[in-house]
């Protein structure tokens, strides 16, 4: 299992308010997340960076290499809930912090079995040469505004309200996750990503950037070079794992 990750401010924003993290836990079993901070120029930082820290440190604190699903599933959850109430927490101290919030998605691979989780719109794709699969639905208005047949997926792509996003890490006192479990196989592909990357490039792109690129090692800088040279008005983050 091979794992690289890359982050950028963007053509736009001085200021880079996404975070990633990469902890190998043993030789067969890796946690990544990402989370892309909301909330003002200090705290949407902040946000972001204290949400993956208390939750790769809770993993690391809670992981065992014995652990059944179910268990990793409730380690996944809890390391979600004590990263909101610490976010949630910090946000009520400050008046400067007061709103911050975060998104946050997260995969735990271990051997052919992977778990992703996730809140707010930062999205994880499952990718082979069979074709790529998101595997997270935004937590969005326009994703309720697809769901209810309100927007096509072209009206989607520049609606106005497109950055709402309707759960995060922080913003209320207790957050719910969204769970998804995959069995993987040698030679698939685990995408992790920001909406500064996902609203630059659709999934057939991404599919073929993944797939059909020279080196997965320089995946990541291709995908931000993309963004980069369609205007990247967003912070741009991704971590890709190749099995």
């Amino acid at each position: 299992m091979q794992v690289w990750g890359m982050t950028d401010a963007g053509c736009v924003r001085s200021q880079n308010q996404d975070t990633y993290q990469i902890e190998q836990l043993d030789r067969n079993t890796v946690c990544c997340v990402i989370c892309d901070g909301m909330g003002g120029a200090k705290s949407g930082n902040i946000a972001s960076t204290l949400a993956a820290d208390v939750f790769v440190e809770e993993i690391r604190r809670t992981w065992s290499p014995s652990m059944p699903q179910r268990d990793i599933d409730q380690m996944l959850q809890g390391a979600v809930k004590l990263a909101n109430f610490t976010v949630f927490d910090q946000a009520q101290q400050l008046e400067e912090f007061s709103g911050m919030g975060t998104t946050l998605v997260a995969v735990l691979v271990q051997g052919k079995e992977a778990t992703v989780v996730h809140v707010g719109d930062s999205r994880a794709y499952g990718v082979n040469r069979s074709g790529i699969r998101r595997l997270t639905k935004d937590h969005s208005l326009v994703q309720l505004m697809l769901d209810r047949g309100e927007l096509t997926q072209d009206q989607a792509r520049t609606y106005p309200g497109k950055n709402y996003i309707t759960r995060a890490i922080g913003t209320e006192a207790v957050v719910e996750c969204d769970l998804f479990h995959l069995d993987v196989e040698r030679g698939d592909c685990l995408l992790l990503c920001s909406d500064g990357l996902s609203n630059m490039m659709d999934d057939q792109e991404i599919l073929f950037e993944v797939v059909h690129g020279v080196n997965k090692q320089y995946c990541c800088q291709r995908l931000l070079d993309i963004a980069k040279n369609r205007g990247a008005p967003d912070n741009v983050t991704s971590v890709l794992v190749l099995i």
